[in-house]
């Protein structure tokens, strides 16, 4: 971990194609945050490249209209070893504003048929104006982890 970076590690019996399909379907990300911030996907189609969007129906009790909706461009899609994504919301003339940060998760296998899998947070990119406005990272230290105990669930259920 560094100023800017945040990051949790856990071992997941099952192998990388696996979780990476559940990290590629948006309908699986709420079960995976575990916040209650992230409800239902808006477009319901499987990630599968880099540059694509995707919408994301939000809450959170400190926005100012509580439910919110949050565009996500997936920034690296390589099958099965990374994918990420940087939030942004809809600016009034119809393009994407991004805030700066980034999810991502990297995938390695791990023996016997396991997936080490890193999940990062990266703020680097939040302009001051943001960062005066949010703390980072908004969430508590616990979160990452969580949500790899989330996706964990998920695949071996």
């Amino acid at each position: 971990m560094d100023d800017e970076t945040v990051s949790a590690t856990r071992i997941i019996n099952a192998p990388p194609d696996a979780v990476f399909a559940v990290l590629a379907d948006p309908a699986a990300h709420a079960a995976i945050d575990g916040t209650g911030w992230v409800r239902e996907p808006l477009d319901r189609q499987q990630l599968t490249s880099a540059g694509q969007v995707f919408r994301m129906a939000m809450y959170h009790p400190n926005h100012p209209d509580g439910s919110y909706q949050m565009a996500n461009r997936v920034q690296v899609f390589d099958l099965p070893r990374a994918i990420s994504w940087e939030p942004g919301q809809e600016t009034g003339e119809g393009s994407l504003r991004f805030g700066g940060w980034v999810w991502r998760y990297d995938l390695v296998p791990a023996d016997p048929s396991g997936t080490k899998v890193t999940l990062s947070y990266d703020w680097s990119a939040v302009p001051d104006s943001v960062r005066q406005r949010i703390g980072f990272p908004p969430f508590p230290p616990d979160h990452l982890g969580n949500s790899l105990a989330h996706l964990a669930d998920l695949l071996t259920a």
